[in-house]
């Protein structure tokens, strides 16, 4: 009994440390600089969700922002909505986990209860960090390919511009996106640079970085862009068949768990058991 107890006070401490974490922010205070005086004004609260955005850390809503930069910015994510979400998870796994307790007081059962708890906090966080690691590598397979239909547009007489137009509209995903979002953003008065530099911020994949800045410094320098375009091209096709064959030698390491502990196990059983079965009907 004392573990439950001591179980059950933990789990209620640790929910009440989740609610006090994102409303402590309620009342701070900001400044406020008037006819060069600084004076101290309570926060107005636009609502709930903006003052739980508040009361978080601030490397943690800056880890959440760049996920949603990554995950190409979808309309049902946000960092106020996530955090919404994740009170919603919160409350009613503290419901459910209330009922599951006091259908039977068990250590189990607040073990399990905490588990959830914990799990429905983090469930937002994991997917939108699934969903910009998918979007990322995507963009990491199609970049290849990309280049290459760029190279052959720009050999074929085309400027940079209207070969990257052309790849964003022959191409799917979110490589072509990020291609007709570059060429929207040079269209409505951004520079060359700034556009390219907000490509390279909304993305986490080094192999695209790296192609941002040498057509930055081709740009810069005035070497010519289809030279560039064939050398990136060729060294993302290396690039993409080395971790393709990266991925093949991690295989057998990734099979031993589940051929020590699912497949030989078995095969032991279908084996054995006859011999087994003989040698107890010989000695009986």
């Amino acid at each position: 009994m004392q573990y439950i107890g001591l179980i059950a006070a933990l789990t209620v401490g640790v929910s009440i440390g989740l609610v006090a974490w994102f409303l402590i922010g309620a009342g701070r205070v900001k400044t406020v600089e008037a006819a060069g005086a600084e004076t101290t004004e309570p926060v107005q609260r636009a609502s709930f969700s903006e003052s739980l955005v508040s009361a978080a850390p601030k490397g943690y809503i800056g880890w959440l922002e760049r996920q949603i930069i990554y995950a190409g910015r979808p309309e049902s994510w946000s960092v106020t909505k996530i955090f919404v979400w994740k009170i919603i998870l919160v409350i009613t796994v503290l419901v459910l986990g209330w009922l599951f307790i006091s259908s039977g007081p068990a250590p189990i059962r607040f073990l399990l209860a905490f588990a959830a708890l914990i799990l429905s906090f983090f469930i937002p966080d994991v997917l939108i960090n699934s969903r910009a690691h998918d979007r990322q590598k995507a963009i990491q397979l199609a970049l290849p390919d990309t280049l290459d239909q760029m190279t052959i547009a720009v050999e074929a007489g085309l400027g940079f511009d209207a070969a990257m137009a052309k790849a964003g509209r022959n191409g799917r995903g979110p490589m072509a996106e990020e291609l007709i979002r570059t060429l929207q953003d040079m269209s409505i008065g951004r520079t060359r640079r700034d556009a390219y530099a907000a490509l390279e911020q909304r993305t986490n994949s080094e192999d695209l970085r790296r192609f941002v800045r040498a057509v930055q410094q081709a740009d810069a320098y005035g070497v010519a862009i289809a030279d560039v375009l064939r050398v990136q091209a060729g060294e993302m096709r290396i690039k993409r068949r080395q971790r393709a064959e990266e991925q093949a030698m991690k295989i057998p390491v990734k099979i031993v768990f589940p051929l020590v502990f699912c497949i030989l196990p078995v095969l032991f059983i279908v084996i054995l058991t006859p011999a087994v079965i003989g040698w107890m009907a010989a000695f009986n």
